[in-house]
């Protein structure tokens, strides 16, 4: 019955998602043209709250666990496990103080209103996963705009998204860029527990009633270890908490 009445309830979500982008998009736009990236975050800002209020139309329950008091005004490196689409707006929405900017796939500078755009305007950088010649050197000037700024990258090291909630192993080369180039900064390790089963269908429908929770654990200083030690902590970190089943 339940997997029945998800039919209907997530052709409501989708309406309500798709309305949503569309509707941020100028929005995003004037405020990026006209205002400047203050104005402009705080629209992207919204627009990911708005993400979180469709979500909730499924009966999705986010519970975002952060007891650790962020320093403003220096570098974070926000590292998670990677669930599903889903994991992104708390992220932003939750940790909005510290300016989240993320490591994404090139295909998703294009086509998707209002993430696309946001994607090449607010300060996340495109790579091709193909192509380490390509997103290496990316990465490297993405640290050093960190530097600049102040501001925050989320990297998900498992590459892709785990379907069943159990991680995969971390791909250290995109970690040891930022340790490397961004020395000064703050780990914010995150673990996302349970956002695989709002698509454990597919797409469509979607599950409903799903309690998603994420947890930060404690912040690590980059230059307290060594890369090799500090990838293999920030990594223990994050999966000691994931729930398995």
């Amino acid at each position: 019955m339940k997997k029945i009445i998800s039919y209907p309830v997530s052709v409501i979500y989708y309406l309500f998602f798709g309305l949503t982008l569309c509707i941020f998009h100028p929005i995003q736009w004037v405020c990026y043209n006209v205002f400047g990236y203050q104005a402009h975050k705080k629209s992207v800002d919204y627009l990911n709250l708005g993400l979180i209020r469709c979500l909730n139309i499924l009966g999705t329950r986010i519970e975002f666990e952060n007891k650790h008091d962020l320093p403003e005004g220096i570098p974070h490196i926000i590292v998670a496990n990677h669930q599903s689409p889903y994991d992104i707006p708390p992220i932003i929405w939750y940790l909005r103080k510290i300016h989240p900017k993320f490591i994404s796939k090139k295909e998703l500078g294009r086509g998707i209103p209002s993430v696309s755009y946001n994607l090449r305007k607010g300060g996340s950088i495109l790579i091709d996963r193909k192509n380490p010649r390509q997103s290496l050197p990316e990465i490297k000037k993405f640290a050093q705009y960190l530097n600049n700024t102040n501001r925050s990258a989320v990297i998900f090291p498992e590459g892709t998204r785990s379907k069943t909630g159990m991680p995969r192993k971390f791909s250290p080369n995109g970690l040891k860029m930022l340790f490397k180039f961004c020395p000064k900064a703050v780990i914010v390790p995150v673990t996302i527990n349970n956002s695989w089963k709002i698509v454990k269908h597919g797409a469509f429908p979607l599950e409903l009633g799903v309690k998603v929770k994420f947890t930060v654990q404690d912040p690590i200083l980059v230059h307290q270890f060594d890369t090799e030690t500090l990838i293999e902590k920030v990594e223990q970190e994050i999966i000691k908490d994931i729930i398995n089943q």
